[in-house]
């Protein structure tokens, strides 16, 4: 079976969503800058008050993720990325007013904190890894199922509301 890289474009040359969950390109990332921090132990870093800055940032994560989940919920609406055309309600209101993607902000979020946690220039190349993938292989499938299904609701949405923050 191919994987989300070697799967055929759509009609125009768009891929649809990748079959890797985001929730596993996070690990995947996060291990990646540990494996990359470890290599290179010379590019290490301390700075006052880092572990409380890690800590904040993932205390942020977790409430921005959960406003985005309880949202969801309250719409009855699905929150599996990978089939955005399951969608029942176009989410606005909460979080979403300041982001379309607040699930996938929490996450990067978090791994900004597990970078900076790492104490390494390299712990930061998680989350350049996390938000590249999302903003060329997750998010452009997801808002066209939404675009498809919400027409010119969704598109007043995502021009008013940022993709990230």
């Amino acid at each position: 079976m191919p994987d989300a890289h070697c799967r055929t474009p759509g009609p125009r040359g768009e891929h649809p969503a990748p079959r890797l969950p985001p929730l596993a390109v996070a690990p995947l990332a996060a291990l990646l800058a540990w494996l990359a921090a470890r290599a290179a132990p010379q590019l290490a870093f301390d700075f006052p008050g880092r572990i409380a800055l890690c800590l904040l940032l993932t205390g942020a994560a977790i409430a921005v993720g959960l406003a985005g989940v309880i949202e969801f919920r309250r719409a009855r609406t699905t929150v599996n990325p990978l089939q955005p055309e399951r969608a029942a309600a176009l989410v606005t209101g909460g979080i979403y007013r300041h982001t379309r993607n607040p699930m996938y902000v929490a996450v990067a979020a978090l791994l900004l904190a597990w970078g900076l946690w790492l104490g390494n220039a390299l712990g930061p190349l998680a989350v350049v890894l996390f938000v590249a993938w999302m903003d060329r292989l997750q998010i452009p499938p997801e808002e066209r199922a939404l675009a498809t299904l919400f027409g010119a609701q969704f598109e007043r949405y995502r021009r008013d509301v940022r993709r990230w923050l």
